[in-house]
């Protein structure tokens, strides 16, 4: 039977987010999760709707691309619900275009959010992780961070630098036993993929082995194991999610 700890999913709400919630919470966790606007994103009934399920879980209000707003969130945190064990970075957005015609503020604000986010976040945490001698991050990269995709520098460069970070994040802390890994999934059913035209959609499906997108359900597995208690010395991992559409070493 696993400990009850805490753990910290940005960006919660989404699709990818909303089934890491539940897994972790089958796993025994207490769930709190970021948003930065609690009416857009219609927080309260997402928080109602696990916890109809039986689910406990809150929620507090973070843009993870500002670091002063993050250290506010990580005290409002502390306060409220306790030492974070775990953390999932799953924040993240896109804006495609093709580099000679991107702005300088698309690629800013991708990398603020999908990587300095995830610097503003874990820095909040990594030292009590430390103190305790138990912490688990995981952060939610993506196939693009490792072959690239046409109309995504920005999306690519921020996805790969994610795990640089994990990497060296992992090597600092397995003396402490906390540990670092990512997950990069491949295309999966949310409802942004939905929302793609029914063409561009089937031209990525034949395109993975698998025959299909991944479910969300996929990515929260991954989680799951990697953020178990018994997980200890698997540490720096890229553990791909991706129907086999990218293999490497």
């Amino acid at each position: 039977m696993m400990t009850q700890r805490l753990a910290l999913v940005t960006g919660g709400a989404g699709g990818i987010g909303t089934a890491i919630c539940r897994q972790l919470a089958a796993d025994g966790r207490r769930i709190v999760s970021t948003c930065v606007d609690p009416e857009a994103e219609n927080i309260e009934a997402w928080v109602e709707a696990l916890r109809s399920d039986g689910i406990e879980a809150d929620w507090v209000q973070c843009d993870v691309s500002d670091h002063d707003a993050c250290v506010r969130m990580a005290e409002t945190v502390q306060e409220r619900f306790g030492t974070v064990d775990i953390l999932v970075n799953v924040a993240g957005i896109t804006s495609d275009g093709f580099l000679h015609k991107m702005s300088a503020d698309s690629w800013q604000k991708v990398i603020d959010i999908n990587l300095s986010g995830v610097f503003n976040v874990t820095h909040q945490f990594v030292a009590g992780m430390r103190q305790q001698g138990f912490g688990r991050v995981v952060n939610i990269s993506s196939v693009n961070g490792q072959s690239g995709q046409f109309g995504q520098t920005n999306y690519s460069a921020a996805k790969a630098g994610m795990h640089g970070f994990t990497m060296a994040l992992a090597k600092e802390g397995a003396p402490k036993g906390v540990t670092a890994n990512t997950v990069s999934p491949g295309y999966v059913k949310t409802s942004m993929t939905d929302a793609m035209p029914d063409k561009v959609r089937e031209a990525i499906v034949s395109q993975i082995p698998a025959g299909d997108m991944g479910r969300p359900e996929d990515i929260a597995r991954a989680v799951s194991f990697l953020t178990a208690d018994e997980a200890s010395y698997i540490n720096g991992a890229n553990l791909p999610v991706n129907g086999a559409l990218f293999c490497s070493f």
